[in-house]
Order: C-alpha cells, then sequence, then structure tokens
C-alpha cells in the first residue's frame, strides 16, 4: 500500500493560539503514523479590519523541529485570488486527505471556495474537523457561513457529542453516521472519486461519517525534570496551594467567574494563590494608533450590525476585578502572550486547572494541562462532562454559580484528585490513537 498524503489546512506555527498548536501536533502525529504530510496555512486568516495581532513574534522555538514537513502560507483572507490558488496547489499535490480546521464562521466563504474546488479536481477525501458549529458569539450570517463550507466535506471530525448534534442540526435532510474508531460505513473510499456535492443523488443516499474523537492531549509542550516547584512558588510569591487559569483572555472563559469565586474562597483561607497566566484578546496591539483606532471603529460598527448579542467583548476587562476585591497579594498576573518556552513552569508551579466557562468546545488548555497531569475544576457546560469524572479527575460546578465555585475549589484542596487519576481518564486521549482513527477511513 502507497503511503498517503495527507493536507493539513489550518494556521501554521508561525501563528498564536491554540488552533495554530493544535494543527501542528496533528501534522506531526499523522507523519509519526507512516503519513506523507503538508501544512499548508493561511497567510491572514481573518478580516484586515479586525484589531488583534495574530503572529507570534516571541517564540524561538518551533513545534516542528525534527519533522521532514513542509509548510506552504498560501492564503490570505483578503484576497480572493490566493483562495483558488490555494486549492490548486493543493491539488497538485494529489493528497489522499485534506483535513481542514474548521474554527470560525467568517472562513465560510474562502474555505467552500476551497474545498469546493478539491472535491471536483481530486480524489482526495476532504474532512472538517471542527472545533464548534454553533460559534460562541453566534450571528445571523454564521450558519450561513457554516453550512456554505461544510456542505462540501465527506467527512468530519468532532470532539464532542454536542459537536455532532450541532452538525445534525446545522444539515438536518443529511443521514450520518457516528464512528468511535475512524472505520466509515459509507460511500467514501480513499482513491475512488466522489460526487462534488452533497446535494448530488449517490452522497444522499449514504451517510456521512462524523469521526467522534476527541481533543488529544497536548504533548509539545514538555514538563521540566528540573523544575523547583517550591523555590519556584517562593520566588513569585505564591502560596500553599496553587489555582491555575490560562490561556487567551476571552469572555466565554468566565476569568471574571475565576476571580469572583476565588475573592470568596480567600476570605475563607490564607493559603491560596491564583495564577491568571494570559493576553487579553482584544489587546494586542497598539491602541493609541491611527491604523488601530479607524480598525476598532469600523470592527465595533460591523459587530454591532450581526451579532445578535449586544455584548461588545472588547470592553472586558477581569483583571479589574483583582485590585477591586483586594487580591493583588494573592494573585500573579501574566498579561501577555507567553512564549513555547516559557509554558511548562506555570503549569508545573499550579495544583489545579480552573476552567469555570460559560460555553466551551473542547478546550487546548484542558487538553495542555494534562499532560502536566493537572486535576480540574470546571463548570457543566460543552463538553467538560464528557472529559471529566467528577470527584475522580477533577470536580464539576454549576455554571455561574460562585458559591458552588469556590465549593469545588474547595474540594480539590480538601479532597485532593490523585495525579494518576488524570493520567488514567486521559490514557485514551492520545495523538498516536487519533492519527490512526483518521487514517482507517
Amino acid at each position: 500500500m502507497s503511503t498517503p498524503h495527507i493536507i493539513c489546512f489550518g494556521p501554521g506555527p508561525k501563528f498564536k493560539g491554540g488552533i495554530a498548536q493544535y494543527n501542528t501536533a496533528l501534522a506531526r502525529s499523522l507523519k509519526d503514523g507512516g503519513a506523507l504530510v503538508t501544512i499548508v496555512s493561511w497567510t491572514q486568516q481573518y478580516p484586515a479590519i479586525i484589531p488583534r495581532e495574530f503572529v507570534d513574534k516571541t517564540s524561538r522555538s518551533s513545534f516542528l523541529e525534527g519533522y521532514d514537513i513542509p509548510v506552504q502560507y498560501l492564503t490570505n483572507w483578503n484576497d480572493p485570488r490566493t483562495w483558488r490558488s490555494t486549492a490548486q496547489a493543493i491539488a497538485a499535490l494529489k493528497p489522499d486527505k485534506v483535513i481542514i480546521q474548521w474554527y470560525n464562521p467568517t472562513q465560510g466563504i474562502p474555505l467552500k471556495t476551497i474545498a469546493k474546488y478539491l472535491r471536483k479536481h481530486t480524489k482526495a477525501e476532504i474532512l472538517f474537523d471542527l472545533h464548534f458549529v454553533a460559534a460562541k458569539e453566534q450571528s445571523s450570517l454564521d450558519a450561513r457561513l457554516t453550512r456554505m463550507a461544510l456542505r462540501h466535506g465527506h467527512s468530519f471530525i468532532v470532539h464532542a457529542y454536542k459537536t455532532a448534534e450541532e452538525l445534525k442540526a446545522l444539515m438536518p435532510e443529511k443521514e450520518f453516521e457516528v464512528t468511535l474508531d475512524g472505520r466509515r460505513s459509507g460511500k467514501w473510499q480513499v482513491g475512488q472519486r466522489q460526487v462534488n456535492s452533497l446535494a448530488d443523488l449517490e452522497i444522499g443516499r449514504s451517510p456521512l461519517a462524523i469521526l467522534k474523537l476527541y481533543h488529544p492531549i497536548y504533548t509539545l509542550f514538555k514538563p521540566d525534570p528540573t523544575f523547583d516547584k517550591e523555590a519556584w512558588k517562593a520566588q513569585h510569591h505564591l502560596r500553599k496551594h496553587v489555582f491555575l487559569f490560562f490561556g487567551f483572555i476571552r469572555k466565554y472563559k468566565g476569568l471574571h467567574y475565576c476571580i469572583e469565586a476565588f475573592a470568596e474562597l480567600a476570605k475563607q483561607r490564607d493559603d491560596v494563590s491564583l495564577m491568571v497566566v494570559g493576553e487579553r484578546f482584544w489587546q494586542t496591539v497598539d491602541q493609541s494608533k491611527l491604523s488601530t483606532k479607524l480598525k476598532n471603529a469600523v470592527f465595533g460598527t460591523v459587530k454591532k450590525i450581526f451579532l445578535k448579542k449586544a455584548d461588545d467583548e472588547r470592553d472586558y476587562d477581569p483583571l479589574a476585578l483583582i485590585e477591586k476585591l483586594g487580591l493583588k497579594d494573592r494573585t500573579l498576573v501574566v498579561d501577555r502572550f507567553i512564549p513555547n518556552e516559557e509554558v511548562p513552569p506555570y503549569f508545573q508551579a499550579a495544583d489545579t486547572i480552573v476552567l469555570f466557562y460559560e460555553t466551551a468546545t473542547p478546550s487546548g488548555v484542558e487538553s495542555l494541562s494534562y499532560n502536566f497531569k493537572l486535576p480540574a475544576v470546571a463548570t457543566r457546560v460543552g463538553h467538560f462532562p464528557e472529559t471529566i469524572t467528577d470527584g475522580f479527575n477533577g470536580y464539576m460546578a454549576e455554571p455561574k454559580n460562585i458559591a458552588d465555585m469556590v465549593r469545588v475549589m474547595n474540594a480539590s484542596i480538601e479532597r485532593p484528585i490523585p495525579r494518576e487519576n488524570v493520567v488514567e481518564a486521559t490514557k485514551n486521549m492520545s495523538w498516536a490513537n487519533y492519527a490512526k482513527a483518521i487514517l482507517r477511513g
């Protein structure tokens, strides 16, 4: 059997954030599984009016070091000419599978162009890797843009049953089959030409495969075996029990709940600290520059037109609660993007990861914490009840309930979760198993 060639389309390793890390880790795992892999990336993922810096300009290391995986930066959201040229470049590689990272409905038009072209001009299986279907900030256009692109997929990867149900609701006229091990019983087989539209009769008679997998454990960040936890904590004035909030500061991640719950916990005990480590999502560019002010004005107008919710997240500033609630001596705040090399100490110094989300799709921060054997305190939203067993590898609180969040934070101290429980709960969530399921079809 010939070596399969797989294209991983999504943000390349030069970009910030979990999707770029995910796409890189996926490419590595498929390479380790015996495939020939190429990453094809955006050069600019979003409309130019968005006032945010998306490129990682601080990390010194690349997660592709030691891997023979070429990266081609080809697709500019703002230049439609690159959409077709990207599809042509992918087709010229004669891939067996093209895995497209789906994580923002604004990308629906370019990804529709690319996927539709590849269905017509290649024999590749087109898989959409769905980090969500229903957006967290759902606009009146989101469902239309999402459907516009996803209708050109042969198969779909989801990390939670909730996402599978959202996909079925998006295309109720289609028949789907859910597979847990990657086997597809429908018409799709690698190397056989498939019909070019989900509207075509043949594919209408064949169920579309939903690969229900999981968000694999991030092994990109390695624990330092020489790390001196107590010395590091003393250096940073941390107390005995340390909670960690990590990653981009977005409203749906519930940092405001985390800080308010921690404030109540700190009234009850003097042996707790909180680390808030991550970049404020909308504060990554110089706000005083004229170009930023213009982008903010245009972007704000567009959001008001299309968002169903009037709330503008750019004004979200939960860090102000720290001073308001008198927590400065109890918290370590690192308000910036964390380069790859600096990530491990925060997880190694922590005792518990805090995931008090308002809504949740599978979380890269959760998967990253598992590589450091960290138990979680989390809210019962999204996929968390699928990955966290209350009292075994973490504790679960009711969403938006400060008292219940305080309860589970206390429980994590009074009845600490054994680290081996975290290992046991995640033993099947490896990238190797993940890649094997994708390659099986």
